[in-house]
């Protein structure tokens, strides 16, 4: 049975796709395809219906950001997603350091749903929804 929605924990870093991506540039496409996606579990993925490339929304206590949901490559992470650094993952991860420079990236309680009518936002709609211009 296929469920509505999981609670997960969330991890962002960095790839060597994202990483690429934004020295050709952040208004280049392969930049948008390295950090607007999200690696999941494949039992995970089961456990809502979704294959490769199908949307999710990822929702935080800081906002949500719809994303295309990719296999993991590197073997099994049930539980956990990951997200490469970059705008998308920035819009729902906290801000706040506490004093160390540094915001938490890492260990972030998720929930996960289906998302297969929602778009995911080009770079320019996300700052624009974001921050209004």
């Amino acid at each position: 049975m296929v469920q509505e929605k999981l609670n997960l924990i969330l991890l962002t870093g960095r790839t060597i796709e994202q990483g690429v991506g934004k020295e050709l540039g952040k208004d280049t496409n392969q930049y948008f395809e390295s950090t607007s996606m999200c690696y999941m579990d494949e039992l995970d993925m089961n456990k809502l219906g979704l294959k490769n490339n199908d949307h999710i929304l990822v929702t935080t206590q800081e906002g949500s950001v719809v994303l295309r949901t990719i296999k993991h490559p590197r073997g099994a992470m049930p539980g956990m997603i990951f997200i490469p650094y970059g705008p998308w993952a920035n819009v729902i991860c906290n801000t706040e350091t506490s004093s160390i420079g540094m915001p938490t990236l890492k260990g972030i309680s998720v929930e996960v749903k289906s998302a297969p009518n929602q778009p995911i936002l080009t770079l320019r709609e996300l700052l624009k929804k974001e921050f209004g211009r």
